[in-house]
């Protein structure tokens, strides 16, 4: 029997001919990652272990994106950690404020990661650099210590789910309304510790930025991965930024999937999740006109360029609606000088819009838009948790970066179609 993209690329850091889900296996590890969050955590294992050097300072990442700016003492106290740990082992990649982004749109960005890469991050969405033909997945903080001193990990090889994609995405449809949906029809246990493998001939439609969001919420499905096969966009993506040579592989044909789940694109509507599961999916049309008090745009799912052209394109123009609060993060530096230089912060701050510093902030409840008991958001986030985003008694509604912003412009639920771009 054959091999999957993902059990192709485990078994080459295994330096193992071949491996079959279930399989236990201790792979090299390429990139291991850590935010302001996990690295403290992290770093404590590692001490307390008597590790005193890291494998590679050049395969560690620690980005700062939580909490910062910092929000409060506590949050300075973690990065004072960080810090202090990164300076004392040389970490090359070492993000704080001021040069930090978002860390699942930055480390794509900055070329960090790429295909055929083996990848491990304290945190959950670490799954988005799947995007690129990576094996990538998120860890406890224990796991990121022991990376970070050894360069190895242990796996159990995860079966696999086979995503065939079919047709064009319509106006307004994007990666986001893909995952939504996706996830809706399997559920949030649907691809527990499986890997997603998106295939097909619909794959050619999708952007990058596309891919990095649909990759990014395999973990809502209880996806150990989310992988896409690298073919022309993804190689024009990584062009002068990835300078390792990059490891292409492809699924065998006879490769094992658990199932086959096939989505014709062109079917596809713009889809919302209410509260409180991603699963709990509707299109935009059911949930038309539900009141709503804030607007989040951004986040590791939905903070990148073309999320902020999108929504920019819609509110260009217009108002925010009255009693709405409209937060826009673009998810890195980069993105946020882009966007000044297309005059995209100019259109979100006449629109009412709040802009910030790259940070995942309200994705998490942690700052930048908390709410209180009884309040509504519609977010391009990833989790819609009871609580996720401030009081157990506030509601989250995940969407697309033009659902929230024809939202945040209406002041309900509302259908992009109509203010999009054909």
């Amino acid at each position: 029997m054959g091999m999957t993209m993902t059990q192709k690329i485990l078994a080459a850091h295994a330096g193992l001919p071949e491996v079959h889900a279930g399989d236990l296996i201790e792979a090299k590890l390429d990139i291991v990652l850590g935010n302001d969050v996990t690295t403290p955590v992290a770093i404590g294992v590692f001490e307390k272990a008597g590790f005193t050097e890291v494998f590679d300072n050049e395969k560690i990442v620690i980005a700062l994106d939580h909490y910062t700016p910092c929000k409060d003492i506590k949050s300075a106290e973690l990065c004072v950690i960080s810090r202090g740990f990164a300076k004392k082992q040389g970490i090359k990649h070492f993000y704080d404020v001021g040069t930090v982004g978002i860390e699942h749109a930055l480390l794509p960005e900055q070329g960090i990661v790429g295909p055929g890469d083996c990848i491990i991050g304290a945190d959950s969405h670490t799954c988005t650099y799947g995007a690129l033909g990576a094996f990538s997945t998120g860890v406890g903080s224990t796991d990121m210590a022991a990376g970070m001193a050894s360069g190895l990990n242990w796996f159990k090889v995860p079966s696999a789910i086979k995503v065939e994609l079919s047709g064009k995405p319509g106006p307004c449809v994007s990666g986001k309304d893909v995952i939504l949906h996706l996830i809706g029809e399997i559920g949030v246990d649907g691809a527990l510790y499986k890997s997603l493998e998106f295939a097909g001939e619909g794959v050619a439609e999708l952007s990058m930025d596309d891919r990095f969001t649909i990759s990014n919420m395999a973990i809502e499905a209880g996806g150990k991965n989310g992988i896409f096969p690298v073919d022309d966009k993804t190689r024009e993506y990584i062009k002068d930024r990835f300078k390792r040579e990059p490891a292409v592989y492809e699924a065998d044909p006879d490769a094992e999937y658990e199932r086959v789940v096939k989505i014709d694109l062109s079917k596809l509507e713009p889809t919302v999740s209410m509260p409180h599961l991603p699963s709990n999916t509707k299109t935009v049309g059911e949930a038309a006109g539900l009141h709503i008090d804030q607007v989040v745009i951004g986040s590791c799912t939905n903070g990148r360029m073309s999320d902020m052209r999108v929504a920019a394109s819609i509110l260009k123009g217009k108002k925010i609606a009255d009693g709405v609060r409209c937060i826009i993060i673009p998810a890195t530096q980069q993105i946020y000088l882009k966007c000044m230089e297309e005059g995209l912060l100019k259109t979100f701050v006449e629109a009412g819009c709040a802009v910030s510093a790259p940070t995942c902030g309200p994705c998490l409840g942690g700052h930048m838009g908390v709410m209180a008991a009884g309040e509504r958001a519609v977010a391009t986030t990833n989790r819609n948790f009871v609580g996720r985003m401030g009081h157990t008694q506030s509601e989250v509604i995940l969407a697309s970066p033009a659902v929230a912003a024809a939202s945040a412009l209406a002041g309900c639920i509302a259908d992009p179609r109509s203010l999009c771009e054909a």
